[in-house]
């Protein structure tokens, strides 16, 4: 067996698709260490600015020497010192400490370990919402960009995946656009219920912090609101134990479960359009769609979405188990699965956001093919049309609907039993009894007055509903998106 490979080979050692592969540097940053670890000495930077102010005797040199390491982390130090201590928290105390000699005495005072992993935690979710809400938005408005466009293109609707009756190429859209701003409310909605777990010591009582305050209730209280506001939130959890309620996390991964949900639709039909040669997805001069068969124009940004959104969609279930198993004030078994699945659920809305918004600016669409479609279809659709205009002029209702029935069959037989065209008008137009509205059967097989108010609800839906909404995120809309894979 061949010796093990150097430690510093990175390629020697696994390492997560989500970053390596997909995820921007953006949201790649948002769950660093380097971000997890320089915020934990921001939150102890916050606390002692605050209990300074409230009366505690910190220093000024204690607080700027604080100040001036805040990113200066020696990470080799601090995996040493965990080794040791097997405490995380600790063990950047410690670091932390040693290049803050003056401060060291009052780093971390008064506090537990979920004030600083608690609090990251929810800062870092806040920050990877508001990562997410302008690319949903970007994806949204590209969308609305491409149902605009084709407002008024007919194109033959599904049912149970069935010819059904007709749509246009821009209503359908819209179906997506409506799922989509149900999840940009949603995450707005999310976002914005998040609250600062706060200073709330041990077991949630502010036990420590009334004992350093000499009982002074309101000092621990604004104690809480000086560190809440330091940390960019307008209100903290009244009530935690240690941490706060893990529910939280159901709310958060439940609605990007809920978005990947949304994604993962969106990609299947449009993996059944390209099947159908209507509509593909963007494909590169030189990309490769098989190794086998050259030919082949495989959908595989939609499908890397839908693979991706089954694995968001799995992940809700973590917080579901987690919160129902915190004994009383809390229990650890939550922190090894939170550190697993917090992070990889925005990784991963992060890709399929990125990755659905490359589809969407280069959606193509294939008329011809879209019209031959419902060329084969639409005979059969328009024998209602066809009895109407034989009773106004002067036909028997039930002697039309037989004529019909007759003459449908026979050309429904010549499609699945001989696999010729659909010849149902020729049929028509060579029946004598049909005469009276030979004229007007181009006018009745018209694709535009089958698809009813689809032009009209998708330009309503887009004024009223989705410009709107978009609107807060006009100045983050950007430009186009390259997949680097």
């Amino acid at each position: 067996m061949a010796a093990p490979p150097a430690e510093e080979d990175a390629m020697a050692r696994y390492r997560s698709p989500l970053v390596s592969r997909y995820a921007s540097p953006e949201m790649g940053y948002n769950f660093s260490e380097r971000k997890k670890f320089g915020t934990w000495r921001r939150l102890w930077l916050y606390l002692a600015q605050a209990e300074k102010s409230l009366g505690l005797p910190i220093t000024d040199e204690q607080i700027q020497e604080m100040e001036a390491n805040l990113d200066n982390i020696d990470f080799a130090m601090a995996a040493e010192e965990e080794k040791k201590l097997r405490h995380d928290v600790m063990a950047h105390v410690h670091t932390f400490a040693h290049c803050c000699p003056k401060a060291a005495a009052i780093i971390h005072l008064g506090a537990t370990s979920c004030y600083v992993g608690d609090n990251t935690d929810l800062i870092v979710l806040r920050d990877g919402f508001d990562l997410l809400l302008p690319k949903l938005a970007r994806v949204i408005s590209r969308l609305a960009d491409f149902a605009e466009k084709y407002a008024d293109m007919p194109t033959l609707g599904f049912t149970h995946y069935q010819p059904a009756q007709l749509t246009t190429v821009g209503k359908r859209c819209c179906l997506w656009i409506q799922d989509l701003c149900m999840d940009l409310q949603n995450l707005e909605r999310a976002r914005d219920d998040l609250r600062f777990r706060g200073v709330k010591g041990t077991t949630g009582t502010q036990a420590s912090f009334l004992q350093l305050f000499e009982g002074d209730h309101s000092k621990v209280e604004e104690l809480d609101r000086l560190v809440t506001a330091k940390a960019g939130f307008k209100r903290s959890y009244m009530v935690t134990g240690q941490t706060y309620s893990r529910k939280v996390d159901i709310e958060v991964l439940s609605v990007l479960a809920s978005l990947g949900a949304s994604i993962h639709k969106i990609c299947t039909d449009i993996r059944l359009l390209a099947n159908l040669k209507e509509i593909e997805e963007p494909f590169e001069k030189e990309q490769i769609g098989s190794s086998a068969m050259p030919y082949k124009r495989n959908p595989m940004r939609s499908e890397r979405c839908c693979s991706l959104a089954r694995h968001l969609m799995t992940l809700v279930m973590d917080p579901l188990q987690t919160a129902s198993v915190q004994w009383f004030e809390r229990t650890l078994d939550d922190s090894a699965n939170r550190r697993v699945c917090l992070a990889e659920a925005f990784l991963t809305a992060d890709i399929i956001l990125s990755t659905l918004q490359n589809i969407s600016e280069g959606l193509v669409v294939y008329p011809k093919v879209i019209e031959r479609r419902i060329r084969q279809e639409l005979p059969f659709m328009a024998t209602e049309n066809i009895i109407m205009a034989m009773v106004k002029a002067g036909g028997n209702r039930q002697d039309c609907h037989e004529k019909i029935r007759v003459l449908s069959q026979k050309a429904a037989a010549v499609v699945k039993q001989e696999g010729g065209d659909n010849d149902f008008i020729d049929r028509v137009r060579a029946d004598s009894y049909f005469a009276p509205i030979h004229k007007q059967l181009e006018s009745l097989l018209d694709p535009s007055s089958f698809t009813g108010r689809a032009p009209q609800q998708v330009a309503k839906f887009l004024k009223q509903e989705v410009r709107p909404a978009l609107d807060p995120y006009q100045n983050k809309m950007g430009g186009k998106i390259e997949l680097a894979l």
